[in-house]
């Protein structure tokens, strides 16, 4: 979605029933049986207050644990439309949210290994080699989809008070494994959390988040895209929902399986239509501010109020220009 959106009309009329939220302006309806309006530039917060790069030398980037509620409801205090996070669903058919197709972490080798090094090392050092070794332990790659939901949960901080995870890693872009730590960590969670314990008003972007390397039938596509439905189905309520995929199956399928939601696709299209934009962001705190300071619709207001037709309800449209300064610096904000 580009973020280079030199005008924004906006409307403001009273909020429907349904999915549409009182921090979104009224703006495209979409085809549902109970209405779903879209605001008409969507800020979305990417994996919630923003991705994690743990090699990065800027310490936003690995403020707060992506994918987490932590993650999701720090967002939420500043004017976001939407989060976006990434859906797979585990062997026991329960939705999660990560965004890696594996976990990786570090797995202690056998107590007889670890003293034959610790023996090797012993007389290395008594004869003097200057040759120093380190004992890191061996790291492991389990896929997301063949665990259960009881051992994705037990990577990371917990519940329980004392209890320690297991450590998570990351692979880096030049294959170098990092410790995935953060400032502040949070525990991973599911679907089904995420609707329970985030901000309502918040829409959620959800990814359905597949491996880009494997092929996949349509058994399996249909089954676990009908798992996540359900649980949105059952916990979405009022909250906003749009999805987003890189499979073009699934975005087929979730088409054919369910309308009451769109596909981002579909309302980016919508929006495209009308000469509207939006962005997906990682800096979440500063780009909102941004984006918000320079939307200030008492001095923007073109035309006066008309009465719409039917309903009573009174109506004022408006455009809001970005200057070129404006715009510059909102781009130099995003990545």
């Amino acid at each position: 979605m580009s973020p280079m959106c030199r005008t924004l009309t906006k409307s403001r009329k009273k909020a429907s029933l349904s999915l549409y939220s009182s921090r979104f302006f009224n703006g495209v309806e979409l085809n549902r049986a109970a209405s779903c309006r879209m605001p008409n530039f969507l800020l979305i917060g990417h994996r919630g207050h923003g991705m994690n790069i743990l090699q990065s030398s800027d310490s936003r980037m690995k403020a707060i644990k992506e994918n987490s509620l932590l993650s999701f409801n720090s967002a939420a205090k500043f004017p976001l439309d939407f989060i976006e996070f990434n859906v797979q669903v585990t062997k026991d058919d329960c939705p999660v949210i990560f965004h890696d197709d594996v976990i990786l972490s570090e797995e202690n080798v056998c107590s007889f290994l670890l003293h034959t090094i610790f023996v090797h090392v012993y007389f290395l050092q008594r004869l003097n080699f200057e040759t120093c070794y380190e004992f890191q332990g061996t790291i492991f790659e389990k896929r997301v989809t063949e665990l259960c939901l009881a051992e994705f949960l037990c990577y990371g901080p917990q519940k329980e008070a004392g209890k320690e995870g297991k450590c998570l890693y990351r692979k880096t872009k030049d294959g170098k494994f990092e410790k995935w730590n953060v400032e502040t960590d949070d525990l991973l969670c599911t679907l089904q959390e995420a609707f329970l314990k985030v901000e309502p008003s918040l829409g959620f972007n959800i990814e359905l988040k597949f491996d880009d390397y494997k092929v996949y039938q349509q058994d399996h596509l249909t089954r676990t895209l009908q798992v996540i439905l359900q649980v949105v189905f059952e916990f979405a309520r009022d909250r906003p929902i749009i999805f987003s995929t890189f499979q073009p199956d699934a975005a087929q399928l979730v088409r054919k399986l369910q309308n009451s939601y769109p596909q981002c696709a579909e309302a980016v299209y919508m929006q495209y239509l009308m000469g509207i934009h939006g962005v997906i962001v990682y800096f979440v705190e500063e780009i909102s501010r941004t984006e918000n300071s320079m939307i200030k619709p008492d001095e923007a207001i073109i035309g006066a109020e008309s009465l719409s037709e039917g309903n009573g309800e009174s109506e004022a449209n408006w455009k809001v220009e970005f200057s070129e300064k404006e715009l510059s610096f909102l781009l130099k904000l995003i990545p």
